[in-house]
């Protein structure tokens, strides 16, 4: 970590704790331990769980009068002004299959305002940071949003639930926006997808129902590279919304437009038939 980042108050000790659980997370990721399920398809791992419990400790030994919640059930709740947002490991599904897309996310607010955060990815030792109105940096240097001013030119991420996908819209979604973008990605961690837009590597990312401990920290982190943070209508975004659209701020109404006509039903684009595809000469 360089000294750009000196001036921060929470960043350096919030690091070293994400640094720490994602030095307990590779192990058992170069192992390829065995996985259970948590409700229908969610993936928990011993893994998972003992880097929470590392989390929660390091907090409670510093801060040990803050709220807390974490993804795994981790709980501390006492009214404190302070309070805590927690993925010990987003993209479970990822890790349980050896695919090299996690990290760890925190983030704390205080009375309601995102006030810093930390999102690393121990594969790449990425180490995004941020504190309010203090800019946002990847390894100790400053990042920013990307300059793409046309939808047309964007690259964007989005992701789908675990579970109860067929009642879940977002396909079309999907497919309307890949045909109005250079493409849409699908990497399975939204903490690093909002770390992607920014730092430049996406333009503008949307995910539906997404959790607190998903949003926290990679939300305050694009908001101090520069870009926007709203749900699909272009509300203001709170953690608790059930949508989220991060862009680097520039397509943003463009993208917004796009959502309120596919909401609309306006313009759609039909889904291409693989019974047609199938037929002789059919293949494109």
């Amino acid at each position: 970590m360089t000294k750009r980042i000196d001036h921060f108050e929470f960043v350096p000790p919030m690091s070293d704790i994400a640094r720490e659980a994602g030095a307990l997370l590779m192990p058992y990721f170069e192992q390829r331990i065995k996985f259970e399920y948590k409700g229908d398809v969610d993936l928990v791992t011993e893994a998972d769980r003992r880097s929470e419990a590392l989390i929660l400790e390091r907090i409670r030994t510093r801060w040990p009068g803050h709220d807390v919640i974490g993804e795994e059930g981790g709980r501390i709740e006492s009214g404190s002004e302070y309070r805590w947002y927690v993925d010990p490991l987003d993209g479970t599904t990822n890790f349980a299959h050896g695919f090299p897309v996690f990290c760890v996310s925190l983030a704390i607010e205080h009375r309601g305002g995102r006030l810093a955060a930390v999102v690393y990815d121990p594969t790449r030792d990425e180490l995004f940071v941020a504190e309010k109105q203090k800019g946002a940096y990847l390894n100790g240097e400053p990042i920013h949003v990307s300059a793409v001013n046309s939808l047309a030119e964007s690259l964007l991420a989005t992701g789908f639930p675990s579970h109860k996908r067929h009642k879940n819209p977002n396909i079309y979604f999907y497919h309307q926006i890949t045909l109005r973008t250079h493409g849409v990605r699908r990497a399975g961690s939204a903490a690093l997808d909002l770390c992607c837009v920014a730092c430049g590597r996406f333009d503008g990312f949307w995910e539906f129902n997404l959790n607190p401990w998903d949003t926290a920290a990679g939300v305050l982190i694009i908001e101090e590279a520069g870009g926007q943070v709203t749900v699909f209508d272009g509300s203001p975004f709170d953690v608790r919304s059930q949508e989220t659209l991060a862009t680097n701020g520039i397509i943003h109404r463009q993208l917004l437009a796009e959502f309120d006509q596919i909401f609309r039903g306006r313009g759609l684009e039909p889904l291409p038939s693989p019974v047609e595809y199938a037929k002789p000469g059919g293949k494109l």
